[in-house]
């Protein structure tokens, strides 16, 4: 018998199917008791679900993962926990559904994601494996870009439809920020893009003087608007910032110190309701003070 070298990549690969073997047993266990919410006898309101119902819940499940991880400047590690499962949580109520309906089941969702996980790495487990490791991740990038292209190519064939468009998989109900940056990014890799960022803050400029000119209020108004803001997610794109995440630190910025100034009220005995313009200002300007001293 030879024994199991004692190499880093030995280990991992150890640490790997014993964390499988875990979640094999836990997940079968999950998926059992959903199974049994839904079947008669169980529970009613698991039972009455449907995959349109329960988009709210979904959505609100991932925020609450957003939550954990970005509230008090790091992730909340007990709660992101309890809020993963909850996510999980509604990936199986759809999937039991689905299955109750005779679509698909579990099984399926999850060896689906196990073959495209697969398929959309080849440096690791396929023909590009060979030529060893890939460290750039905009390798990695291009890469799955690639895949995915060749994915739905074949989807189009298979399905006698014309291929796809560039931008056809980018979902459309993405947040506006967040879809903004994915269209962007693939119009730019096709070679439609700013040749540097002082472009891009010239074209921001373009349609502000746009939308100074129609009326205010307009719809006009609202449509240049928006091409300012596309224009600034393309700037922060160039400079390598995500826009979604930007605005959101910008968001917490603003609640926690619009908090300090309620506060700072209290403890002088002051409504803010009856403060001018003036007075809030100063207790802005006071609440970032403190902020940036800390």
């Amino acid at each position: 018998m030879t024994d199991t070298p004692n190499t880093p990549e030995a280990s991992a690969a150890q640490n790997v199917q014993d964390t499988a073997a875990r979640a094999a047993e836990a997940f079968g266990a999950l998926v059992e008791t959903m199974a049994l919410l839904r079947a008669p006898g169980g529970c009613p309101w698991d039972a009455e679900q449907t995959h349109a119902s329960l988009i709210r819940y979904l959505v609100e499940e991932a925020y609450e993962v957003v939550e954990a991880v970005e509230t008090g400047g790091e992730p909340n590690m007990p709660l992101l926990r309890e809020e993963l499962g909850d996510v999980l949580e509604q990936v199986l109520l759809h999937s039991q559904i689905a299955a109750d309906d005779g679509e698909f089941d579990i099984d399926e969702v999850c060896e689906g994601l196990n073959d495209k996980l697969v398929r959309r790495h080849p440096h690791v487990f396929k023909d590009l494996a060979s030529v060893g490791p890939t460290t750039s991740v905009d390798q990695v990038l291009d890469i799955w870009d690639g895949v995915k292209r060749e994915e739905r190519r074949a989807q189009a064939g298979a399905a006698n439809e014309a291929e796809p468009g560039l931008l056809d998989s980018v979902p459309v109900s993405l947040p506006a920020l967040m879809q903004c940056q994915k269209l962007s990014r693939r119009a730019a890799k096709a070679g439609f893009d700013w040749t540097g960022v002082a472009e891009v803050w010239d074209q921001v400029e373009r349609e502000r003087r746009e939308f100074e000119d129609e009326r205010h209020g307009s719809q006009a108004a609202a449509e240049e608007f928006g091409d300012i803001l596309f224009a600034l997610v393309n700037v922060a794109r160039w400079e390598g910032i995500d826009a979604e995440e930007a605005l959101a630190a910008s968001n917490r910025k603003f609640r926690r110190r619009w908090a300090a100034m309620e506060k700072r009220c209290r403890e002088e005995g002051r409504e803010m309701d009856g403060l001018s313009t003036a007075e809030l200002n100063e207790l802005w300007d006071a609440a970032k003070a403190r902020e940036r001293a800390e």
